[in-house]
């Protein structure tokens, strides 16, 4: 039922290298390491904090610059299958928070899920078939999927370094338009982002034939470090 979001995913691992910080198929493979995500959020944050201490040692960044750029790829892959989900089918694909898994890799952290539900909406000829859920639109799944998969650990993130919440949720957002905007979808990416609403609306504006966040990833705090080309420092 995700046959057309599964190869586009194959076809960006491909461009990168077989670098991408998500399965294609989006469930999580026999391989070692997987951890679940869950378990990062519960305190005293141990396995949180160890990703956290990892990201600042490759970067030589502070926790809550490391903690930042920790999300900006994780909330980015995460955020990826959801986004294109929308644009290519209007099926969202679920990876419900208890359900998600998580292991450094390559690309930072991959991400994948022991269980996969699609959301479809109320016309579409999977609705109602096992592993899918109906829903009125599909920028409301969206929007509850980001309640349910990232708030936890974007909460954690800030028990634990006191990273800002607006910092991470326009990584989010960034991811949430970002893959859009590759498609030539500069208008749907737009709307997606408005309909979904908070926490993410608002936090970017198109600009040209791009985009320009309102929050800055702390990339450009960083010793020698140039600002993202959609950084709000100019």
């Amino acid at each position: 039922m995700l046959d057309i979001l599964s190869n586009h995913l194959e076809g960006l691992a491909a461009e990168r290298g077989g670098v991408l910080g998500v399965l294609p198929g989006l469930l999580a493979d026999d391989s070692p390491g997987w951890l679940p995500v869950a378990d990062l959020v519960r305190e005293p944050y141990e396995g949180l904090r160890l990703l956290v201490d990892r990201t600042a040692e490759r970067w030589g960044a502070p926790p809550h610059v490391a903690a930042a750029l920790l999300w900006k790829t994780y909330g980015y892959w995460h955020t990826l299958p959801m986004a294109l989900g929308w644009a290519l089918e209007r099926r969202v694909p679920l990876m419900r928070f208890g359900d998600t898994v998580v292991k450094e890799s390559a690309a930072g952290v991959t991400v994948a899920a022991t269980r996969v539900t699609v959301a479809v909406l109320p016309g579409d000829p999977l609705a109602g078939t096992p592993g899918t859920v109906v829903v009125p639109d599909a920028a409301t799944a969206v929007r509850e999927a980001l309640a349910d998969g990232q708030r936890p650990l974007i909460t954690a993130l800030g028990a634990l370094t006191k990273v800002g919440e607006r910092t991470l949720w326009g990584s989010t957002a960034e991811a949430v338009v970002h893959p859009l905007v590759l498609l030539g979808d500069q208008a749907g990416a737009a709307r997606l982002l408005e309909d979904i609403g908070p926490p993410v609306a608002g936090l970017v504006t198109a600009e040209g034939d791009g985009f320009r966040r309102r929050t800055c990833c702390l990339w450009i705090t960083l010793p020698e470090a140039d600002p993202c080309s959609t950084c709000c420092v100019r």
